[in-house]
C-alpha cells in the first residue's frame, strides 16, 4: 500500500496542479511519483527545475537513462527501474542493454565505465575514491561531464529515496531490481 498519496491533477495544491499539468502534456501521463512530489509544489518544482535542466547536459538522454538504472538497481528501486527501462526505450537504448545496465554492465567501454563512477557513488556515499575519478577521466570524460554524471546519479538517488519512503505503485511495465 502507497504511504504517501499521489495526488492528481485535480486534487493536489493550487501550486502543483500547473506543474502536472505540464508533466501530463510532456509525458501523456501523471506518474505516481510526480503525483507523491505534488504534495509539495516547492519538492515538485524543485525536482522538474533539476531534471530539467539536465535535460541540456553534454551527457547524452541516452547514458543518464542508463546511469539512472545502476542507481535505481543499487537502491533497489523497481519503480525507477521500471520508468528508466521504458524511458531508455524511448531514447534508442536496447533492451538487451537496459538489461545489462540494471545489473551495473553495459557492452560500451565508455558507457561501463560512467556506470562504475555512479555505482561508485551510490556505494560510497559521495565519498568516491582517487581511482574511481581517474578511471572515469580516463574513459574520456571530462570534468564537465563529470559533474553531470554526479548530478544524474543523485537526482536519481532523489527519486530512489523518495520512492522507498512513499511505497510508489509502480505504474509503468514493472522492472524488477530483485536479483536473479
Amino acid at each position: 500500500m502507497q504511504r504517501i498519496p499521489s495526488l492528481s491533477i485535480e486534487t493536489a495544491p493550487e501550486g502543483s496542479k500547473p506543474l502536472l499539468e505540464a508533466v501530463k502534456k510532456q509525458l501523456g501521463m501523471v506518474p505516481n511519483l510526480f503525483g507523491v512530489f505534488a504534495q509539495s509544489p516547492a519538492v515538485l518544482n524543485a525536482y522538474l527545475s533539476l531534471s530539467g535542466a539536465l535535460g541540456a547536459a553534454k551527457i547524452s538522454a541516452q547514458l543518464r537513462e542508463q546511469v539512472a538504472l545502476v542507481v535505481a538497481s543499487a537502491n533497489a528501486c523497481d519503480y525507477c527501474a521500471s520508468a528508466h527501462t521504458l524511458l531508455g526505450k524511448g531514447a534508442g537504448v536496447a533492451a538487451d542493454e537496459l538489461a545489462a545496465n540494471l545489473a551495473g554492465q553495459s557492452s560500451d567501454a565508455k558507457v561501463q565505465a560512467a556506470l562504475d563512477f555512479a555505482s561508485a557513488i551510490v556505494n560510497s556515499r559521495g565519498h568516491v575514491a582517487d581511482a574511481d575519478l581517474a578511471a572515469v577521466r580516463a574513459a574520456g570524460y571530462g570534468d564537465d561531464e563529470v559533474v553531470e554524471l554526479v548530478a544524474v546519479t543523485m537526482v536519481n538517488i532523489l527519486t530512489n529515496y523518495f520512492n522507498h519512503v512513499a511505497a510508489t505503485v509502480v505504474d509503468f511495465p514493472l522492472v524488477s531490481t530483485a536479483k536473479a
